[in-house]
């Protein structure tokens, strides 16, 4: 067959072990999975209770524009309907986007280390790809912009950014956006959005008002505890939203997800809650690091990056073995760290204890 010539030089994403699979390789009873970046305490009630109450109408096929759903959204973000697009969870809509203005003759610019999904998506298209390497673990803002040519047709940025958890601050992106060419667009991926705290974080939402090249992409799989559910949304102005639509599928937010993601936005003290218990967590990763001098970046995410200046697999396989997935930093880009999800505080202690442990053997 006659396959694209991208398509044979890429791997599909790997994603972190499943805790079943850990269990039967290593005989283990319980497992904590911390690999992923998925919420420790779960989804609302709220969003349980609404699942549970829809489950008749399965054979049914979804909304395709997902009507309830956007006029909640709408509502909380104080927008038009006309400025969101729904996805398959915020990799549907870079997908989306890649599709509709990646190409061979086109050029993408991104940060490396950041989210695989932009550069394997740009593969796919047959785009030149322009990686800019971070700086202290943040977006070269400035290389970025040197690198624009005629053929650039997608910025992407990722703040927070995984796998580093920086962001960037308000006084940084907008000169950055002020120096964009007004036909290439800015995609501000946003997933981990909810858990930030930094006073200089910016207000993207407003920012689509300004910028007519700028597209916020956000998810309802992290701190709204559905990453299951798969239901991501991107906020923009109505002729990049309509531009867009076409090279969406015509089903992508399934009916489940759209009930669960509704009663999500109306539980905002349980985000707040978790929002709480992340800052919580992280402080427990900070005095283990400083404890034992390990450096890390300052995390405005559900995550940490430590680096144990040793092959991240190793301390990826120690701790698998004793019953902790974690993500090794070899496949993000940081081959002597290990990322580590921020989990329930009974979590946090068995992970800390089983990489004291494994400082003290090393």
């Amino acid at each position: 067959m006659r396959w694209k010539e991208q398509l044979l030089r890429l791997t599909p994403y790997q994603p972190g072990r499943s805790i079943d699979a850990v269990k039967k390789q290593f005989n283990l009873e319980k497992i904590v999975k911390l690999a992923s970046n998925e919420n420790p305490f779960g989804c609302s009630t709220g969003v349980s209770t609404a699942l549970q109450s829809n489950l008749s109408s399965l054979a049914i096929y979804p909304d395709g524009y997902a009507t309830q759903l956007r006029e909640k959204l709408a509502e909380f973000l104080g927008i038009n309907e006309e400025e969101l697009i729904l996805g398959n969870g915020s990799d549907n809509l870079i997908q989306i986007i890649s599709r509709s203005l990646l190409h061979p003759n086109a050029s993408t610019i991104m940060a490396t280390p950041s989210f695989s999904q932009y550069k394997h998506n740009a593969i796919i298209e047959g785009a030149v790809i322009k990686e800019l390497p971070l700086i202290n673990g943040e977006h070269n803002l400035d290389e970025m912009l040197a690198a624009i040519d005629e053929q650039t047709n997608v910025i992407w940025v990722c703040s927070p950014n995984n796998p580093t958890a920086t962001y960037i601050p308000e006084n940084k992106l907008i000169p950055f956006l002020d120096k964009v060419p007004p036909h290439i667009l800015v995609v501000l991926d946003e997933a981990y959005y909810e858990y930030v705290v930094a006073e200089d974080y910016y207000d993207s939402i407003n920012l689509t008002r300004k910028y007519e090249n700028l597209i916020v992409l956000r998810t309802f799989s992290k701190i709204y505890g559905m990453a299951g559910l798969r239901v991501g949304y991107g906020v923009a102005n109505r002729t990049i939203i309509k531009a867009l639509e076409p090279a969406r599928e015509p089903f992508n937010a399934n009916s489940l997800g759209q009930l669960a993601a509704i009663a999500a936005i109306n539980d905002q003290e349980f985000v707040e809650v978790c929002k709480e218990k992340n800052r919580q967590g992280l402080t427990q990763f900070y005095d283990f690091c400083e404890q034992n001098q390990l450096d890390y970046y300052p995390s405005q995410t559900n995550f940490i990056l430590i680096d144990f200046k040793i092959d991240g697999d190793k301390v990826f396989q120690y701790l698998l073995e004793k019953g902790f997935i974690v993500r090794s930093g070899k496949a993000l880009g940081f081959p002597t760290a290990v990322r580590v999800t921020v989990g329930s505080f009974e979590e946090n202690v068995g992970v800390l204890q089983a990489l004291s442990d494994f400082l003290k053997e090393n």
